[in-house]
């Protein structure tokens, strides 16, 4: 009976130590002969394929950057997490709007919303808000499909609104207003408010960004802190963190282009974009990158926040003032990106979860999210272009 223990045991460990052998080879074998990709149309074939793929099964990213003993992790459920996966998500199916992807689109809906429109399984974090506005810009079918949704997304974000009007991030932490909730909830309430004629919605997604320019910005220069404490009014965190920049970003640009354009918040917020605009540039490598920590040259270029604000300069060209300094950024971008693709056409060297405050992963892997968000980059540059020339032909 010893006998068949040890061995159960020493099998056990031997399946441990080689899946995370595995991993580890998988990713060195991954990045073989990476970064050929010499053109943006040879490029953008297998960026779509893999999103398409993605979206079908969406990698799990890792809560830590632990890389030995994996398999515990899986065992004792603390590998990943759905919050995780929930912005994943929401950047694949945005990347995949176009009629040649309707049947993969509408089969990651399906597992997610019943046919009566509400949530098989209701998120209950305000990081949900990201998924629902995902699906909400794919509701190609009637006006109230997705309705209840919709309606359950904004009751979580209500139910997580602050004494000082503010949404916070969680429950358990009250007194702080982190970065990341703008990029998760204001397109999001931007897109439902307009739909659903409730400008309390919209005026919630322009108070938070306003609140978070007021509280949680460098005096220095326009770089915003991970987050701020609505009684001190103190930033926390680091100041640049680069995938902080690019949630402040992709809400602000997202938001703006969700408003119509007779909205009088839409100027606002487009002093803001021109705003976040000019510091980005000034804080872009030569290689096209920004580092996970972007006031630092010598910090790790970050393909997650090369990829959003290469998708935010590319919606900030359309403001005339800063359209050819944006157009540069963007295209230095892509550069970038598809210099450190890998052959299977996953983008590679994104920053891993963040886990708390100042803690920042500096595990540098494929995130999902970062592979959507550089579709959704070309798709904007390609509209940006074809308008141009639409302009130059009226003219």
């Amino acid at each position: 009976m010893i006998i068949w223990l040890l061995a159960f045991f020493i099998l056990i460990l031997v399946g441990a130590i080689g899946l995370d052998l595995f991993l580890i080879f998988k990713t060195w074998f991954s990045r073989i002969h990476f970064g050929k990709y010499e053109n943006e149309h040879d490029w953008e074939k297998p960026i779509i394929t893999t999103v398409a793929r993605w979206l079908k099964r969406t990698p799990k990213v890792p809560l830590t950057d632990q890389r030995r003993w994996v398999a515990l992790d899986i065992i004792k459920g603390q590998y990943t997490r759905g919050e995780i996966q929930y912005w994943q998500e929401a950047a694949l199916l945005l990347a995949l709007p176009s009629p040649q992807f309707i049947s993969e689109v509408d089969r990651f809906i399906n597992k997610k919303i019943t046919p009566s429109g509400e949530w098989k399984t209701c998120p209950q974090q305000i990081d949900g808000a990201i998924l629902a506005y995902a699906i909400l810009k794919n509701n190609r079918l009637n006006g109230e499909c997705y309705q209840q949704a919709m309606d359950e997304m904004w009751q979580v974000i209500q139910a997580h609104i602050g004494k000082d009007g503010t949404v916070m991030y969680r429950k358990s932490m009250v007194d702080y207003r982190y970065v990341d909730t703008i990029g998760f909830i204001c397109p999001f309430l931007i897109t439902y408010g307009v739909k659903n004629n409730k400008p309390e919605c919209i005026d919630l997604a322009i108070h938070q960004i306003e609140s978070f320019f007021t509280h949680g910005m460098s005096s220095q220069i326009a770089v915003p802190a991970h987050a701020y404490h609505i009684k001190s009014k103190v930033g926390t965190g680091l100041y640049g963190w680069g995938r902080g920049m690019a949630w402040l970003a992709l809400g602000v640009i997202d938001s703006w282009k969700e408003l119509p354009n007779h909205h009088p918040y839409k100027h606002e917020l487009e002093f803001r974009i021109t705003q976040l605009a000019k510091v980005i540039l000034s804080l872009q490598q030569d290689s096209g990158s920004w580092n996970w920590l972007m006031t630092r040259k010598e910090a790790r270029a970050d393909s997650s926040t090369t990829a959003t604000l290469g998708y935010f300069l590319a919606h900030a060209a359309y403001i005339d003032e800063i359209a050819d300094q944006c157009c540069q950024g963007r295209d230095k971008a892509i550069h970038y990106l598809m210099k450190v693709t890998r052959r299977t056409g996953a983008i590679d060297f994104s920053q891993g979860d963040t886990k708390d405050i100042g803690v920042y992963s500096q595990l540098f892997d494929i995130l999902p999210f970062t592979q959507g968000m550089s579709l959704r980059l070309l798709a904007e540059k390609r509209r940006y272009q074809e308008a141009k020339k639409d302009r130059q032909a009226v003219s």
